[in-house]
């Protein structure tokens, strides 16, 4: 059984959500509950409207309890992603996703996973990250301590609390960090947390 609650502020957007989750055997609908209150749902389904996502979460921040949010027809650079993040959102897919992309992203947030769609990741006229291949994966694979700090960057530290939380100076931190960057082929530290997200390496 997933249950799935649902806010959409687009009628036409409502209903195909309804009809998706109707025809899902074992999917259920729950109304979600006056702020302040738990939302005991799987996942919560979110249509930001013209809203900017992070506009669109921050309501949210007053349930007691909230569910891994997915956000359909929003877009957020890689820079907000720790933000994002903090704030709930474990999926983000594009306005114009399909109904199978939608319902997979539905069961994978419902089982603990982040959905990350790179069209709607991409801060707007950057170039995508450079993609590792296959053969590179051993070459490219980052080491247990530049794991740590990939972690540490996702939850929004800096070079220097990195180097408190694991005992070490700043400027082997910037030596890590840089490391990573390269690894994963990312420009900026916002882009490998994104990266490391879509290949499964953070876990939130």
């Amino acid at each position: 059984m997933i249950t799935v609650a649902l806010l959409a502020e687009s009628p036409r957007t409502r209903a195909r959500l309804e009809a998706l989750i109707a025809a899902r055997p074992g999917w259920r609908l729950i109304a979600p509950p006056p702020a302040d209150a738990p939302l005991d749902a799987d996942v919560l389904v979110l249509d930001p409207g013209a809203r900017a996502v992070e506009a669109a979460l921050r309501p949210l921040a007053r349930h007691a309890r909230l569910p891994g949010i997915l956000v359909l027809g929003g877009a957020a650079p890689p820079v907000a992603l720790p933000r994002l993040l903090r704030a709930g959102l474990r999926g983000l897919l594009p306005r114009d996703a399909t109904e199978p992309e939608i319902a997979a992203a539905i069961e994978a947030l419902a089982a603990g996973l982040v959905v990350l769609h790179p069209a709607a990741t991409r801060a707007a006229g950057a170039r995508p990250a450079r993609p590792v291949a296959p053969e590179d994966a051993r070459r490219e694979a980052l080491t247990p301590r530049e794991l740590e700090v990939l972690t540490m960057m996702a939850e929004g530290l800096g070079n220097r609390a990195i180097a408190r939380s694991l005992g070490i100076s700043v400027h082997t931190v910037k030596f890590h960090v840089a490391a990573v960057l390269d690894k994963l082929g990312a420009r900026s530290r916002a882009e490998a947390v994104a990266v490391g997200l879509r290949r499964g390496l953070l876990m939130v």
